[in-house]
C-alpha cells in the first residue's frame, strides 16, 4: 500500500483523471462512500489531504485522484494530469460513452487566524452536510481536515472537496461533476 506523501507546498498537490477505476489498496482509505442513481454507480473515497472520485456509466468507467503523491501512482489510463496550484477549470467529453466532466480546482495560502476559522467552518459544514470527513493531527504541521461532500442529481453526480493543511494554511478545494446524457 502507498501512503501519502506530506506536501511539501502547492506545488505537490496534482489533479489526475483516468479512463479506469483505480484500485483501493494502493490508498490509505479513511472513508468511503457510495452512490447508486438509476444506471450510474459513484463512490468517493477520502484519504488524508486526498480523494478519489470514480464514476460508471454502464460499461464505462472514470476517476479522478487529487493528492500530494508524487510517485507510484497508476499510469495506465490517465487521460490528463495537471498540478492544483492556484485556480484552474478543465473539461473532458468522453464522447464515445456521452459522460462529460468538468472540475475547478482552487488552492489558497490563509494565515494562521484565517486557517483556525476556515477549519472550524469545514467542520461544521461536514456535520450539516454529512460530507465524508478525515480530521488528523500532524506532529510537525498541526490540525488537519480533508472533507468530502456529495450530491446527486438526475443524470448528474456533483462532489466538492476541502482538503486543508495547517502548515503555512494551505487550503485546496475542487468542484468536480460528472454528466451523462
Amino acid at each position: 500500500m502507498q501512503l501519502p506523501v506530506k506536501p511539501s507546498g502547492l506545488q505537490s498537490y496534482q489533479l489526475v483523471l483516468y479512463r479506469r477505476a483505480l484500485h483501493p489498496e494502493l490508498f490509505s482509505l479513511k472513508g468511503r462512500r457510495l452512490i447508486r442513481n438509476g444506471v450510474c454507480e459513484f463512490e468517493a473515497w477520502i484519504m488524508p489531504g486526498a480523494h478519489v472520485l470514480r464514476f460508471n456509466h454502464g460499461r464505462f468507467v472514470a476517476s479522478e485522484l487529487v493528492t500530494d503523491q508524487e510517485s507510484g501512482l497508476p499510469t495506465e489510463g490517465a487521460v490528463t494530469t495537471f498540478l492544483c496550484a492556484g485556480e484552474r477549470d478543465f473539461e473532458h467529453s468522453f464522447e464515445d460513452s456521452g459522460v462529460r466532466y468538468l472540475t475547478t480546482v482552487q488552492t489558497e495560502t490563509l494565515s494562521e487566524n484565517l486557517y483556525n476559522a476556515t477549519y472550524q467552518e469545514m467542520v461544521e459544514f461536514s456535520e450539516e452536510t454529512e460530507a465524508l470527513t478525515h480530521e488528523w493531527d500532524d506532529p510537525e504541521r498541526g490540525r488537519c481536515l480533508s472533507v468530502l461532500d456529495v450530491q446527486r442529481y438526475g443524470k448528474e453526480v456533483h462532489a466538492q472537496s476541502f482538503h486543508l493543511w495547517s502548515a503555512g494554511g494551505l487550503v485546496l478545494r475542487t468542484q468536480t461533476m460528472f454528466e451523462h446524457s
